[in-house]
């Protein structure tokens, strides 16, 4: 076993804070249902989180810490599944809308873009959308240079 196989890379631990935070997201009802573990094993199967890391962060994702990606695009990314999970069911509640405000300014998003970022990514998730134009919508929601 080589050192490097001993330490997470900075790339793998973000990814496994990003995708300890969308579990929280899935947990808010206390369950994770169907989809919300459909969507967490394509997600996890993207961020090359292991079956071991999975099982452990199910079980307690409050112990790995939400980091903020450095890249606009991984900001990007960040804030599509994040998105995704939280309107995964459709139903864009006040509670929703703030949580993803708070999200979104822990993203990295200027605080003075984040009520029209989250306004245009929740009704972009009421359509089925996909990355590339979900970045599109959320760059031209916050016009500055990048």
């Amino acid at each position: 076993m080589s050192i490097s196989d001993l330490y997470l890379t900075g790339l793998h631990q973000q990814n496994i804070g990003h995708f300890a935070t969308i579990v929280r997201l899935a947990l808010l009802d206390n369950k994770i249902d169907r989809k919300e573990q459909k969507l967490l094993k394509r997600l996890a199967i993207r961020l090359d989180i292991t079956s071991v890391e999975f099982e452990t962060i199910l079980k307690n994702p409050t112990n790995y810490p939400a980091n903020s990606p450095v890249s606009y695009d991984e900001r990007l990314l960040c804030l599509y599944d994040l998105t995704k999970m939280l309107f995964l069911d459709k139903n864009p509640t006040i509670d929703k809308t703030s949580m993803l405000d708070r999200i979104a300014v822990g993203l990295g998003f200027p605080i003075e873009n984040v009520r029209e970022i989250v306004k245009e990514a929740i009704k972009f998730f009421l359509k089925e959308p996909d990355i590339e134009n979900f970045k599109k919508v959320i760059k031209k929601a916050n016009p500055i240079k990048h």
